[in-house]
């Protein structure tokens, strides 16, 4: 194992670090086993760092007491390593060397897709800085989240195969991908059937794609749910819903042509005003398509929750049910490919004009089409049991040159820092504000009413 030294300061660093969901810090006289649990928790939630060789109690300098060579930390290392079912992958380990204080053994454990156990057969997550031990439900639920056990296989019991064999639905899909197959033969080959004790049941996947009513059959919420919000707030209040928000079932091909025909509904045509000044919202098409179709491809169906699309006066948000699965994070969302219902994306994508590109495809072109309409990257949040994504009316371009823009279009323009602000996407009122007095200094722009609160400025073209 590497063994690299360490200065003062990153010493320093380490031994300041404050305990948290991503971080621990552990005494190099920590038994085994309870290292362990900490170990598999990381692994069972977001991964994080171990750093063993540092105690509690002791002032910041005094901290550090770590192992006298390699061999010492044997039993601890090959407990980890060996001792964890199944064994995490791509751990990186490496010693610390502080000289005079001794070896510091630094774990870095990364989100795993499999669900681990200690060698006592206990599972533990982490929440914040502490490890709780689960069972039974939870683990399953653990499972599912991390698209180690695919909810989508789970059988349907209150399903007849015939329901979904002599439906409309898969008539019409089948004949699309030209297969001349019995249905039900059909159904067993794309493993849309599951055995469950001495029966075979239509899937959750078979259910989602071809039963007239999905959201009836199933015991979970699984509808799309839109809305209209005249507000640029982030907790918005009953009366900014533009009307009541559109609820949209059916089967999941049909879920994702609708949504989209609803969001454009809304978004075409669709403007805010400021002193008279109308500012249109423009989204690119495929963007939003491509975020949708994700959100309905790889969303949690196990979790009671619909898929929320909540369209503002300044951006678009997409929340889905479920936090990233397997070792996905929000930082290699453009890199790494894991899907969670892998035979719904197949199925979908063995369509002759799939909605769905390959994995992981669908994010980079929503990026680039929203670069080539001039609007920034979209911005990616997860909560206890959502994933959101947000498509920003943010211009690329600087603020000023949004004002410029403006001016062209509009010279006779009156210019204030809420209208820049919802021309420009930018929420900070500073950073538009030293724009806009930028623009004054260097005589683009001038006051309106010299004699103005500052508070109430109206700029015109100077």
């Amino acid at each position: 194992m590497e063994t690299r030294e360490v200065k003062e300061d990153e010493l320093n660093k380490i031994t300041s670090i404050k305990e948290d969901h991503f971080n621990d810090l552990k005494s190099k006289n920590i038994l085994p086993g309870k290292l362990q649990e900490t170990y598999v928790a990381f692994a069972n939630s977001d991964g994080g760092d171990l750093y063993i060789g540092i105690e509690d109690g002791k002032v910041a300098g005094e901290r550090v007491i770590g192992f006298v060579n390699q061999e010492e930390a044997n039993q601890l290392v090959s407990v980890l390593l060996e001792g964890t079912t199944p064994s995490v992958e791509n751990v990186n380990i490496e010693f610390l060397d502080t000289k005079s204080r001794g070896l510091v053994l630094h774990v870095s454990i990364p989100k795993s897709p499999k669900v681990h156990y200690t060698a006592s057969g206990d599972c533990y997550i982490r929440i914040n800085a502490q490890k709780y031990k689960i069972k039974g439900e939870r683990i399953t639920q653990l499972s599912y989240s991390k698209g180690a056990e695919p909810y989508e296989r789970k059988a349907v019991e209150d399903v007849e195969i015939e329901e979904i064999a002599e439906g409309t639905h898969l008539a019409y899909y089948m004949d699309r991908v030209k297969s001349n197959m019995e249905p039900a033969k059909f159904l067993k080959k794309q493993r849309l059937l599951t055995k469950k004790g001495n029966g075979q049941y239509v899937n959750v996947c078979g259910v989602l794609l071809f039963d007239d009513e999905p959201q009836a059959t199933l015991n979970t919420r699984c509808s799309i749910k839109v809305y209209r919000l005249r507000t640029t707030e982030r907790n918005y209040k009953r009366e900014q819903l533009h009307d009541m928000p559109t609820t949209i079932t059916g089967p999941l091909e049909n879920c994702i042509a609708m949504t989209i025909s609803k969001v454009k509904e809304l978004i075409d045509g669709a403007s805010i005003y400021d002193n008279g000044t109308r500012i249109q919202l423009k989204y690119p098409a495929e963007a939003l398509k491509e975020i949708l179709v994700n959100a309905v491809l790889h969303r949690d169906y196990s979790l009671n929750d619909d898929i929320h699309v909540r369209i503002f006066d300044n951006r678009i948000e997409v929340s889905s049910p479920g936090r990233l699965p397997g070792y996905m994070t929000r930082d290699n969302l453009y890199d790494e490919r894991f899907s969670r219902n892998p035979n719904i994306v197949r199925m979908l994508h063995n369509l002759p004009d799939p909605v769905n590109h390959d994995i992981g495809e669908g994010l980079d072109t929503a990026k680039n089409e929203l670069k080539k309409a001039g609007l920034v990257d979209p911005e990616f949040d997860e909560t206890d049991n959502s994933f959101i994504v947000t498509i920003k009316h943010q211009k690329l371009a600087s603020i000023e040159d949004v004002v410029l823009n403006h001016l062209r279009e509009f010279p006779n323009a009156i210019i204030t820092n809420k209208l820049t602000r919802q021309l420009s996407g930018e929420d900070d009122v500073n950073k538009v504000k030293k724009a806009l007095q930028k623009l004054r200094a260097d005589g683009i722009l001038k006051l309106k009413n010299e004699q103005a609160s500052p508070f109430k400025y109206e700029y015109v073209k100077a």
